[in-house]
């Protein structure tokens, strides 16, 4: 018998309940592990591809942009990127997954018309100018995937931990508790049903 548990009724009754308590707290615990690790697993493939298509957006940029240096010259060029405007246009959000926050980044819609006029500029300029917005919108994303990736990471991690406590600790004790309860009240019962029944057997003999 545990320690400090006296083998009552109302203690079985306790112990009952908190495993049958404990039992659902560790269904809980693993439908949410699995639905992060699901969600994390998904991300984790998204960020493969984001980033199979920002090389191919940086390649495909840069070229353009080699083209524009050798076709308006490259202090043109550069003179041009001074002038870009800062840029301050992602906007920071949270979404809940299973409890867990995890951040999502948006871009806010911006002019589409290029910050220059198209006297003296190339195609090419235009070409770098776009694929390096692309470029810009996927490391967002990717960026974003990277955070939550971490964040259901060490979620997932406590859930882990926590619901290990249950099903190695907590669960087999308060079995144990129950068990051990259960065997020490069926005993009084029997014992109590012997003594009524040498009582009754000495009332017949009088």
């Amino acid at each position: 018998m545990q320690k400090n548990i006296a083998p009552t009724k109302g203690n079985l009754m306790t112990a009952k309940n908190t495993l049958r308590l404990s039992r659902q707290g560790y269904e809980m615990l693993d439908k949410k592990r699995n639905i992060l690790i699901r969600e994390m697993m998904n991300l984790i493939e998204e960020a493969k591809d984001i980033e199979e298509k920002i090389e191919q957006r940086f390649a495909v940029a840069y070229k353009a942009l080699e083209s524009a240096n050798i076709i308006m010259g490259v202090s043109k060029v550069r003179s041009y990127a001074k002038n870009a405007t800062f840029e301050d246009s992602v906007e920071i959000d949270l979404r809940s997954v299973m409890g867990v926050e995890i951040p999502t980044l948006n871009i806010a819609a911006q002019e589409k018309r290029p910050p220059y006029g198209f006297g003296g500029t190339s195609a090419a300029l235009d070409e770098a100018r776009i694929k390096f917005n692309e470029v810009k919108e996927l490391m967002v994303r990717l960026t974003e995937i990277e955070n939550s990736v971490y964040r259901l990471a060490m979620n997932i991690k406590k859930t882990q931990k926590r619901a290990n406590a249950l099903e190695n600790i907590t669960i087999p004790m308060y079995e144990e508790i129950t068990k051990e309860i259960s065997n020490s009240l069926e005993e009084k019962e029997r014992e109590e049903h012997t003594r009524l029944k040498i009582i009754k057997r000495t009332k017949e003999q009088m």
